[in-house]
């Protein structure tokens, strides 16, 4: 398919086809970075000598995780948007100066971040809720990887771009490749070498470098529909401020993740223990999954968005933003139901003790209740950053993780208990749709007044 095809099925290609070309790689792209969490943990969960509490360290190391991916999100998730509404204004110069200030921003903020992260790595983990028995291993397994994350985060930065330029389905084979090598090499490290839990973390760093190789191969490449040039390697401040006023949304989304899991954990800690903990870490490897998918979801809705929202196409914006809706609802229900009916087959993979089975699979129950409600809720959220709307973006986030989740947690687990904890999830997620439900209604209408206009000027 020639650079200009790739461009012109984003007007004109059906819309359920488009959305499964685009959002099926970037799917996979996203679910790269759960699995990779859950391989760690099936594998240490099988290991000899590791077991409930090294599981309970990989969930202990989540909020910092987190936040290495919001710093990844700043830059990649801005640069792609961005980068899709320029191609289509049909300024493929601007285009290229976005990929290579990103590589810029990219490597500047690595370098201020991670060795940050890696110096005050002790005390973040006891703020976040880690205890005697899961500190070392979360200690262990952050140690190694922050060491190596700056291949993590360009990886996932171009192939976001990667994406947004029209080679789709390339960005979903070459994050499979890396799933593949850690696949391979995470079980000779722990089984073969035996290096415990650091083990696990160099395997994923191997992986992502030879996710880098693959995907600077491609915007090196002649024949690619942009290209990472040297002479655009800087930092261009308005195209700076053009990245990072859409990236702030996903940032702080993982951000706020971040906080929130950090309150999460020290509740879990006051009213359940080390089980509970370890049964959150356990239970919440179901919802990443779903909202991985989600956010892949609306990442292959992004450039359909994008490049139709700059070409001022309004009803075809609308098309895909509903269409987009009734998927995410229905990727939701489907992890409801099957969490309600069956969720053993997604606790026994981790090969925990009975306790910690039974105490995973009743928590399952609590945090996935209205998963179909957060299909809507995350697919309208990105929406707003795809049409470079990120006020509206970042503050429904942070309704959901700050402004509702927070004060639950303070509020619910002193008069119910543990079981406080749990419901403070769902909670949240019902108040924050409905916040979300009258911005959707707002912006149809909008839609709505956009297009009698470009009628009128049509006659």
């Amino acid at each position: 398919m020639s650079k200009t095809a790739n461009i012109e099925e984003l007007k004109n290609k059906k819309i359920s086809s488009l959305l499964g070309q685009y959002a099926l790689p970037a799917i996979v792209g996203t679910m790269v970075n759960a699995l990779y969490n859950i391989i760690d943990r099936v594998y240490i969960g099988h290991t000899d000598g590791l077991g409930d509490h090294a599981i309970g360290g990989l969930g202990i190391s989540l909020p910092i995780m987190a936040i290495t991916a919001a710093v990844g999100m700043l830059v990649g998730a801005g640069s792609a948007s961005r980068i899709s509404i320029y191609l289509g204004k049909g300024d493929k110069e601007t285009a290229e100066k976005i990929i290579g200030t990103s590589f810029f921003l990219t490597l500047l903020l690595s370098a201020i971040v991670y060795p940050t992260l890696f110096i005050f790595l002790e005390p973040i983990l006891w703020k976040v809720g880690a205890t005697e028995e899961t500190f070392p291993y979360a200690y262990e397994f952050m140690s190694y990887l922050l060491m190596g994350n700056v291949f993590v985060t360009v990886c996932f930065n171009f192939n976001s771009m990667m994406r947004a330029s029209g080679y789709p389905s390339k960005a979903m084979y070459t994050m499979l490749i890396t799933v593949v090598a850690n696949i391979i090499l995470a079980p000779i490290f722990l089984f073969v070498f035996k290096m415990g839990i650091k083990g696990a973390a160099i395997a994923t760093v191997i992986s992502m470098f030879i996710g880098v190789c693959f995907v600077m191969h491609h915007f090196m490449n002649r024949n690619s529909m942009l290209r990472l040039r040297l002479k655009y390697i800087k930092p261009y401040p308005l195209i700076i401020w053009a990245i990072i006023s859409i990236g702030l949304s996903p940032f702080l989304i993982q951000l706020a993740s971040s906080v929130v899991v950090f309150f999460i954990n020290n509740r879990l800690r006051d009213y359940g223990g080390n089980v509970a903990i370890e049964a959150f870490a356990i239970a919440n490897t179901l919802v990443m999954i779903i909202v991985m998918i989600l956010v892949g979801l609306t990442q292959g809705m992004q450039p359909i968005v994008g490049y139709n929202y700059g070409a001022g196409n309004y009803p075809r914006v609308k098309e895909t933003l509903n269409y987009t809706i009734k998927v995410g609802v229905i990727i939701g229900t489907i992890g409801m139901v099957l969490s309600m009916l069956i969720p053993q087959i997604f606790v026994s993979p981790f090969n925990p003790s009975p306790p910690l089975a039974a105490a995973a699979e009743k928590a399952l129950r609590y945090v996935t209740i209205l998963l179909p409600l957060a299909g809507f809720q995350i697919v309208v959220t990105n929406f707003f950053q795809c049409i470079g709307q990120a006020g509206k973006s970042i503050f429904l986030s942070l309704t959901r993780q700050i402004l509702f989740l927070i004060p639950a947690l303070m509020i619910l687990p002193p008069i119910f208990g543990l079981e406080g904890v749990w419901l403070s999830l769902p909670t949240a997620d019902f108040l924050a749709t409905l916040l979300t439900a009258v911005l959707f209604i707002m912006q149809l209408r909008y839609f709505k007044k956009m297009e009698g206009q470009q009628n009128l000027l049509q006659r």
